[in-house]
């Protein structure tokens, strides 16, 4: 006598089958997610994108164009890595954008077979190994910025299909743009030298270029802004007790401590003595949870003098925000709304000091 598999058991293995599979594939987004984000210079990216991706995710090949217009773009693509392996990855130009632009309808990514696009596209982009494959086109836009597109391929026809989900390839290609946007930045400030050495932040000069900049791009998309201004409780009286080595020390390790509670894409800065900037790319709400976790990770520094006694640091926190749209654009320059930012996050900075030090305060949210 034969057994066999009722519908529901049959339905119900295949739901498991494609939660394992979309589990495993989740963890590989993850892990490339990491390495991306994780890059320390350009070329640390590229190899990421060009030598891990394929790897983890078993592709036939990655290229990713950028468009070379964008000023910081054109520098990395002019600078190099001094990788000619994996530059060789790398296309810009502006015909290929167009191509890439038509399959990505509104920014989302474009999924079928190699041969269903035209034969320069497809060799341009995939390669003649793929050419019988399957891929993916994703836009890497970071705040409303189509900064390029990641094609990747596999030999698989069946692999990449127009009816498959898209979650997490856009959340993949919304971390790979605001990580190429972050490397794109750092390796600005390696190139100009607005780098703080102590810290290993961006200097002063820097943050009020990019608070300019920022301004601009959040006025013309209604985004939301925000802005930290940071400093030190009695740092002058650890100077004085413990020496300026000892001083030094605790400006780094604040610094060493902000970096590793921002978001990518953010931008913090050493601004001057022992005050510390902050532009978030969020609201207010979320402004004030991370101001308020910054406060509690640096009361936890463990920072000890020559007899190995613990140091207490802390930190007054001002937070400003604005959502900026074009009636705040109207009220005034990008300049003079620049200032203002800066200004009312610095006023409630000193408000937290004369309420008590090692607080988070505010002076008043706008819209």
């Amino acid at each position: 006598m034969t057994h066999t598999r009722t519908q529901p058991a049959a339905d119900l293995a295949a739901l498991i089958e494609t939660v394992q599979r979309n589990e495993r594939a989740l963890k590989c987004f993850q892990e490339v997610e990491l390495r991306l984000i994780g890059a320390h210079d350009w070329g640390a990216f590229l190899e990421g994108a060009f030598v891990y991706l394929p790897e983890v995710l078993r592709l036939t090949s990655v290229t990713i164009w950028l468009d070379g217009r964008a000023p910081l773009l054109r520098d990395l693509l002019e600078s190099g890595c001094g990788r000619a392996d994996l530059e060789a990855n790398l296309k810009t130009g502006v015909q290929g954008g167009l191509a890439l632009s038509r399959l990505c309808v509104a920014h989302r990514p474009w999924l079928g077979r190699v041969s269903e696009l035209d034969p320069a596209t497809g060799e341009t982009f995939f390669g003649a190994q793929a050419a019988t494959g399957s891929a993916i086109v994703l836009p890497l836009v970071n705040r409303a910025q189509v900064l390029g597109y990641l094609c990747v391929a596999s030999e698989d026809p069946e692999r990449f299909d127009a009816s498959m989900a898209t979650d997490l390839l856009t959340r993949f290609a919304s971390v790979a743009a605001a990580s190429l946007d972050n490397v794109a930045h750092r390796e600005h400030l390696r190139t100009t030298g607005v780098t703080d050495p102590l810290t290993g932040l961006s200097n002063r000069r820097y943050f009020d270029e990019r608070l300019h900049q920022e301004i601009r791009r959040a006025s013309a998309h209604a985004a939301p802004m925000s802005c930290l201004f940071i400093d030190i409780d009695h740092f002058k009286q650890i100077n004085d007790t413990h020496g300026h080595a000892l001083g030094d020390l605790a400006l780094g390790a604040v610094g060493t401590c902000l970096k590793q509670h921002v978001r990518v894409g953010d931008t913090v800065s050493r601004y001057g003595g022992e005050e510390f900037v902050a532009l978030l790319m969020c609201d207010l709400h979320d402004a004030l949870a991370v101001a308020e976790r910054i406060r509690r990770a640096i009361e936890a520094i463990e920072l000890h003098d020559d007899q190995g006694a613990r140091i207490a640091l802390s930190v007054s926190i001002g937070v400003a925000a604005y959502q900026l749209n074009a009636g705040a654009a109207a009220a005034g320059t990008p300049e003079a709304l620049a200032r203002t930012l800066l200004d009312e996050a610095d006023q409630a900075m000193y408000q937290a000091k004369h309420q008590g030090r090692n607080r988070v305060s505010l002076l008043a949210a706008h819209s």
